[in-house]
């Protein structure tokens, strides 16, 4: 079974993540500081993190940009009481899959978190193409015109849900619910800030535009002829 590593400071549920977690039949690596997680991370495989934010020893936020630099592919739900649209905003940003607001069921837990390891496990066909767009699934990896694109792992599934439709019209709705797993009213303006963050990625002077807003409607990729 995956691998969970739970970072969390309040001792309670700290002990009650770590026993439903096991009980659901994960692995669970458990522990109240970033110290501990760092060398965790260190020594032992991890399939996904679950990441407070306000820790004794530092910030969740710093921790998950650190733990970008070491690896794109794992999951991170970060579950905090931090719950304005900027906070979910700067935590997509450093890096965060998903994010949780304190206080959350155990069950939706579960489920954000089966949704992220779905997503990150490895898929069959390995190459999505459009136009001068290539995503590479199996390394998760964005090329346009023959450059390389960095993506967060949030960017890179709204992406390749752009490109599964491309030349399709997309609304916030088909968004909210294919890549964030959540009614829209509850990501409205992240997922408008996240799609501004990604066409900034795919645009230069010499490309044309792929990403387009197409107005009282939604969104379009695909290069206009």
């Amino acid at each position: 079974m995956p691998r969970i590593l739970v970072i969390e400071d309040e001792p309670a549920l700290l002990d009650s993540l770590r026993r439903g977690l096991s009980e659901e039949g994960y692995d669970v690596s458990a522990t109240g500081t970033l110290a501990a997680a760092h060398g965790i991370v260190a020594d032992e495989p991890i399939d996904a993190v679950l990441l407070d934010l306000m820790l004794p020893d530092g910030d969740g936020l710093e921790f998950c940009r650190g733990l970008r630099q070491i690896s794109q592919s794992i999951p991170v739900l970060m579950a905090t009481a931090r719950d304005s649209v900027a906070d979910r905003i700067t935590g997509l940003d450093a890096g965060a899959d998903d994010y949780l607001i304190k206080p959350f069921s155990f069950d939706e837990l579960l489920a954000r978190l089966r949704a992220l390891l779905r997503r990150s496990a490895l898929p069959q066909s390995s190459k999505l193409v459009v136009d001068d767009l290539e995503l590479d699934l199996l390394d998760r990896s964005v090329v346009r015109a023959g450059c390389n694109l960095d993506m967060t792992i949030r960017q890179f599934d709204l992406l390749k849900f752009f490109v599964e439709h491309a030349g399709e019209i997309v609304n916030r709705e088909m968004i909210a619910e294919e890549v964030w797993n959540e009614p829209t009213a509850t990501w409205t303006n992240v997922i408008e800030v996240q799609v501004n963050h990604l066409r900034r990625k795919l645009e230069r002077p010499e490309w044309p535009t792929i990403l387009h807003t197409i107005r009282g409607r939604g969104y379009q990729l695909g290069v206009t002829k």
